[in-house]
């Protein structure tokens, strides 16, 4: 198993939400994030200057079989890219367990039914 974290512009999402819906990818968290990024700079807003070097993403958890592990990434990748600074990034590390509270399963069983 697999832990997929995207940090991704938050005007993608409902994109993203949907290529991974179209994938059978059903089941993720979302957080909405701040971070620092690379751009720094100020905008100007009626006469007031506003430092807008964070940049407000989301962030998507994500844990997945390893067979669905390349067909996520694709599908978050032609989504999410614009090919512009701050698309963000893509964080994949190994699930050692995962236990559904409900029946006690263990391992890739407790991610989705049986398929």
């Amino acid at each position: 198993m697999k832990k997929i974290e995207a940090i991704i512009r938050k005007t993608k999402f409902e994109d993203v939400k949907q290529a991974l819906l179209d994938a059978d990818i059903e089941w993720f968290s979302y957080y909405d994030v701040r971070g620092v990024g690379k751009t720094r700079q100020e905008r100007i807003y009626r006469g007031v200057v506003y430092d807008t070097s964070y940049i407000e993403r989301t962030l998507l958890t994500i844990v997945v079989r390893d067979v669905n592990v390349e067909k996520t990434i694709d599908a978050i990748l032609k989504t999410a890219q614009t090919g512009e600074i701050g698309d963000g990034r893509i964080f994949i590390s190994t699930v050692d367990d995962s236990i559904r509270i409900r029946s006690g399963e263990r391992g890739d069983i407790s991610l989705y039914d049986v398929k």
